[in-house]
């Protein structure tokens, strides 16, 4: 697959993987904002002006003028707001995608905000912030990125709080989108069956009106820590939802290939150690995860599980056992081998559909200006040595970088910080 970047006249990037025998197309608008691009009054208005985007345009007047639209083609649209990216997407039959591109556009350049809408709005984004309380795998990253970032915009829901919701009005929206929404600010991407000459016109002619300001750029993340952390949110549950965390590296770092492989070793598949270790050997948890989330400017390398509520503190103790195994021990070459396999089979699956390859490119040149293949990519878990592995476990596994999170029926007490203090 031979990849296409272009950047038009008014700074608009393009982004095109053309897959001649693929049996879809998505076009994808991509955007570099997200939570970690707002003040605290803003806090959660790059998720609701998301929303927004879906309810009217000046072509398009209601939210079902643009879902009729979508689904006349017989295409999947959807949208997503994290922490430093906002996307749109269509995904269906490659013959249509232009007019996945056309109406895309029109939802960017034309949407209209109306008032009633936003304030209708308003009571979905409550429940929606009301779904992810009542849900404890979600709130458990709720409370270990506030736990990990503070008062601070890499600390905040990416939903923001009710009372902000609340609070926002149209001025809010249009702002925000005047000051974001710009060309050298967004990707627009193509991915799947489709022809990149004649879609490269349709994107040049469907954005040919986007704002050519330049975009803010987010706060740089204060990223440090003294000592270990434990934080508990007492829940009524019958499971305990738990996440250890660890200050690790950004995205671009150059040991980004050796930290995915040791998530990989840890959580990262049904053989993997700590799975092994609570679900087969203790018999203590039903999920149980390990893995590296790189921002721009820095990272965190968590393990979560779903755990026995009365066997808390002998599951920390296990995994901490584990993290000093693997600091003092190098792997072997058989797990080696294993876990490359294993993380390059990830890779490639994960890139069997065009929605996600036009993701897995655009994001990468959003964030990194530039992209890496999953050619380059194997190559670079290949060159991964046993005492890779052991350096950055030993970077990354040190108690005063180490947060404890803990979704349930528990007081502040339900464990000590000391047992961290063993890695």
């Amino acid at each position: 697959m031979k990849i296409i970047q272009k950047i038009l006249p008014n700074g608009l990037r393009i982004v095109l993987a053309p897959q001649a025998d693929a049996a879809t197309a998505t076009a994808l608008v991509l955007v570099g904002t997200g939570s970690k691009y707002e003040t605290k009054k803003e806090n959660g208005l790059s998720h609701f002006l998301e929303h927004m985007y879906f309810k009217g345009t000046t072509l398009r007047p209601t939210a079902q003028h643009i879902a009729e639209d979508f689904d006349n083609l017989g295409a999947i649209s959807n949208a997503f707001t994290g922490h430093e990216y906002t996307g749109y997407y269509a995904k269906g039959n490659p013959a249509h995608v232009g007019t996945f591109i056309d109406i895309l556009s029109d939802i960017y350049l034309h949407s209209t905000f109306p008032d009633q809408e936003i304030e209708k709005e308003k009571g979905v984004i409550i429940e929606e912030i009301n779904m992810n309380e009542d849900s404890p795998q979600h709130k458990v990253w709720d409370i270990l990125f506030q736990e990990l970032y503070g008062d601070q915009p890499a600390g905040w829901p990416i939903s923001g709080l009710k009372e902000n919701v609340m609070g926002f009005s149209r001025k809010d929206f249009i702002r925000y989108q005047k000051e974001h929404y710009t060309a050298g600010n967004t990707i627009v991407a193509v991915a799947g069956a489709f022809d990149p000459v004649k879609v490269q016109k349709q994107i040049k002619a469907a954005f040919a009106t986007v704002n050519i300001a330049t975009a803010h750029g987010p706060k740089k993340v204060t990223d440090t820590q003294k000592e270990p952390r434990l934080a508990v949110f007492k829940k009524d549950t019958d499971q305990a939802h738990m996440a250890l965390s660890f200050r690790s590296i950004p995205l671009d770092h150059p040991d980004a290939p050796a930290v995915s492989l040791l998530s990989a070793i840890l959580g990262g598949g049904m053989s993997a150690r700590l799975f092994m270790l609570l679900r087969e050997e203790m018999g203590a948890a039903y999920y149980v995860r390990a893995e590296q989330d790189g921002f721009v400017d820095h990272g965190v390398f968590s393990i979560t599980a779903g755990i026995d509520k009365n066997r808390t503190e002998e599951i920390v103790v296990r995994i901490v056992q584990s993290l000093h195994d693997i600091k003092n021990t190098l792997v072997s070459d058989k797990e080696l081998k294993k876990v490359k396999e294993f993380a390059v089979g990830m890779m490639r699956l994960g890139l069997e559909s065009s929605d996600s390859v036009a993701g897995f490119y655009a994001s990468q040149i959003l964030l990194k200006k530039k992209y890496k293949t999953p050619e380059q990519l194997t190559k670079e878990y290949m060159k991964v040595t046993a005492e890779d592995i052991q350096r950055v476990a030993k970077k990354l596994f040190v108690a005063k970088n180490a947060n404890l999170v803990f979704v349930g029926p528990f007081e502040q007490d339900i464990v000590s910080t000391d047992l961290l203090k063993k890695l």
